[in-house]
C-alpha cells in the first residue's frame, strides 16, 4: 500500500452514515473516493457526496456514490482532500490539479476541512509548489505583465497537448513560481490576489483545514489544528 492510498483509506474512517461529504481532487483524493464507494457497496454507507471537479464526479458516479451539487445542499458536513503543500503552520497551497476554484468553494461551506497528505507535502514555509491562480482568460494576458513586473514569475499553465489549459469552469491558470513566501506575508498576498480584476481564485487556502492526515512509512499521522 502507498502513502497517498494510506491516508485515503485512513480518513474514509471519519465518514459516517447520513454525512453530506466533500469529496476531493487529485491523485491522493482519488484513493478515498475508491475507498468511500468500497463502504457504499461492502458495508452499505449511505452519504450524499459533493465533488469538487468533473473527474471526481465521474469516478463517483463509476462507483455508485450518491451526489448533489454544492447548490443543491444546505451545507457540506465534512471535506476530505488533498493539497500540493501544507505549512508548519497549516495553511495550504492546492490547484495543481487545477481544480482549487471548486475545492475552495466547497471548503468554505463545510463544517470540518481534511488535508490527506504524504510526507513530502510538509514544509516549513509555502512557496516551493508553484502557486496557482485562476482567472478568467479575458485579460488574462495583463494579469501576466502585471505579475511579470511584480517578480512573481508567472507561467501560463499548458496541458499535455501544449495548449492552454482550461479549468472546469473555462478559466485559465497562471502559476507563480515563488520559491518561499514568508509567514507574515501569506494573508497579504492572499488580499491583493483577491483584489485584481480578472482573479476568480487563488491557492493559497488558509485558516481552513481542521485535521491533517500524513502519510509515512507504515503508519498514517494525524495532526489536529487549533483555530
Amino acid at each position: 500500500m502507498n502513502l497517498k492510498q494510506m491516508v485515503g483509506i485512513e480518513a474514509a474512517k471519519y465518514v459516517k452514515d447520513g454525512m453530506i461529504v466533500g469529496l476531493g481532487t487529485g491523485s491522493t483524493a482519488y484513493y478515498l473516493v475508491e475507498e468511500i464507494g468500497r463502504r457504499i457497496k461492502e458495508e452499505g454507507l449511505n452519504i450524499t457526496g459533493v465533488t469538487t471537479s468533473k473527474a471526481t464526479e465521474q469516478q463517483a458516479l463509476n462507483l455508485g456514490i450518491p451526489l448533489k451539487s454544492i447548490d443543491e445542499v444546505s451545507h457540506v458536513d465534512l471535506t476530505i482532500d488533498g493539497a500540493d503543500e501544507i505549512s508548519s503552520d497549516f495553511q495550504g497551497i492546492k490547484g495543481g490539479g487545477a481544480a482549487l476554484l471548486f475545492e475552495k468553494i466547497v471548503a468554505s461551506y463545510s463544517d470540518k476541512n481534511i488535508w490527506i497528505v504524504d510526507e513530502s507535502k510538509m514544509v516549513d514555509d509555502l512557496g516551493k509548489f508553484p502557486l496557482p491562480v485562476e482567472v478568467i482568460p479575458y485579460g488574462s494576458q495583463q494579469l501576466l505583465k502585471l505579475f511579470k513586473e511584480k517578480n512573481l514569475s508567472p507561467i501560463l499553465r499548458l496541458n499535455k497537448e501544449n495548449e492552454i489549459l482550461k479549468t472546469d469552469s473555462g478559466n485559465y491558470i497562471i502559476d507563480l513560481h515563488l520559491k518561499k513566501i514568508d509567514k507574515e506575508q501569506t494573508h497579504d498576498l492572499a488580499t491583493w490576489l483577491n483584489s485584481l480584476a480578472g482573479v476568480v481564485e487563488h491557492g493559497l487556502f488558509l485558516n481552513i483545514v481542521n485535521l491533517v492526515i500524513v502519510g509515512k512509512g507504515t503508519e498514517p499521522e494525524t495532526l489536529e489544528v487549533s483555530r
